[in-house]
């Protein structure tokens, strides 16, 4: 599939490489680590290099955007991770759907830490988990859930969180905010281009347009039902996504003067609609083979 694309995806601004300094600096602060992965992408979504980092502290995966995933995908990356006795929980930052038991697991892998401290004399004290992930993951959204409040800055642009947050929560956990950090350079490109279709990557370092014809082509093949019941075909779709982009953008009054396709607004739209959940509930990685 990456390989049809006549670029390489690669990002890592300077910032990212303050924020890895950030977080192994502040680890011996924490009880726990809360790893926010896109539901959409669970595989893609994780940065080998913050595993690296953590070594041993416990971690808990949050699903997040659970809501613009396919709900069995979901239930079977879960099981997943608890087979590898991993803990992990399904978000949906908006609705609120898995917060509580997020609040419960995070406190049950702090429990050995801060037993431990009261034990030698320590005062009881909050858990602490820091919470860490790739840009546009979810992260903000849902610290805002926990905290019941605004406490971060949100904007559904790649790279807003640039210093670390302690965000206070009610539930007696407290949270470490980490900007989003994606791995200096991808091996596999496939990964690098779901981080390009989830907004991960931003879009202004790279030619949209081919990256949007194999967008659609995926959506094609995963979920067309999502596809013709948004743009409301009738008929079969185009074998490839450039022409399913055509038909899209006829579809939608993307047109110039002459009746000639507008492509820079017809890829904005499909991007946007795909990112909103509107092209419907879609999952993009399986679980690898060997993984």
């Amino acid at each position: 599939m990456s390989e049809q694309l006549a670029e390489t995806l690669q990002w890592f601004p300077g910032h990212m490489k303050k924020a890895e300094r950030l977080i192994e600096e502040n680890l011996k602060l924490v009880d726990l680590v809360i790893e926010v992965l896109d539901a959409r992408i669970p595989f893609s979504s994780q940065n080998p290099n913050l595993q690296k980092l953590l070594g041993e502290k416990p971690k808990l995966i949050a699903l997040a955007k659970s809501d613009l995933a396919s709900p069995e995908d979901t239930k079977l990356w879960l099981k997943k991770f608890h087979d590898d006795e991993i803990s992990a929980v399904a978000v949906d930052a908006v609705k609120g759907t898995g917060i509580k038991q997020l609040i419960a697991e995070a406190k049950k892998l702090a429990e050995k830490n801060t037993h431990k401290l009261v034990k030698y004399g320590a005062k009881p004290r909050a858990a602490r988990a820091m919470v860490i992930g790739i840009p546009n993951a979810g992260k903000s959204s849902l610290i805002n859930r926990l905290a019941g409040i605004n406490h971060t800055k949100i904007e559904n642009r790649p790279g807003v969180t640039r210093a670390k947050q302690w965000i206070k929560i009610a539930d007696g956990l407290l949270l470490l905010d980490t900007p989003g950090i994606l791995p200096p350079k991808f091996e596999d490109q496939t990964v690098a281009l779901k981080l390009a279709w989830t907004y991960a990557i931003s879009d202004e370092i790279h030619d949209l347009e081919p990256m949007t014809y194999l967008l659609l082509e995926t959506l094609a093949k995963k979920n067309p039902v999502g596809i013709c019941e948004r743009f409301k075909f009738s008929d079969s779709l185009p074998a490839t996504g450039q022409e399913l982009l055509e038909k899209i953008g006829f579809k939608r009054g993307c047109i110039r003067r002459g009746g000639i396709l507008d492509v820079d607004k017809a890829v904005k739209l499909v991007l946007s609609e795909f990112r909103t959940g509107k092209l419907g509930k879609v999952t993009l990685d399986e679980i690898p083979a060997n993984y």
